[in-house]
């Protein structure tokens, strides 16, 4: 399962988005259902997707993999490894080089 929370429509400090991140994936971690997370930053100043992914890369070694929206889509092997792990393949954002996001493949 894919599950998606938005951390950059909030108003909120980059660091409070970053604390908002690290408690969802967490969370997300302890449910055998959720294969991945897609993180929903937003575009705005970019700040928060900035932080998001320099995020994910220290973290390096947690997840099977980080997915930046621009490259979720059929030709990236991360991508579709991970979306044959669900039942559904259903996700509005796949192949739509959606930059306002980021998959973190847990």
């Amino acid at each position: 399962m894919l599950k998606e929370i938005d951390i950059g429509h909030r108003g909120q400090t980059t660091g409070d988005a970053i604390s908002e991140l690290e408690v969802a994936i967490s969370t997300a971690k302890t449910d055998p259902r959720i294969t991945a997370v897609k993180i929903i930053h937003g575009l705005g100043s970019g700040a928060v997707a900035k932080e998001v992914r320099l995020w994910a890369k220290q973290q390096k070694g947690r997840f099977r993999g980080v997915i930046r929206g621009e490259d979720y889509d059929m030709f990236n092997r991360d991508a579709v490894n991970m979306r044959s792990n669900f039942l559904s393949n259903k996700d509005k954002d796949f192949n739509r080089k959606n930059p306002g996001i980021t998959i973190i493949w847990l």
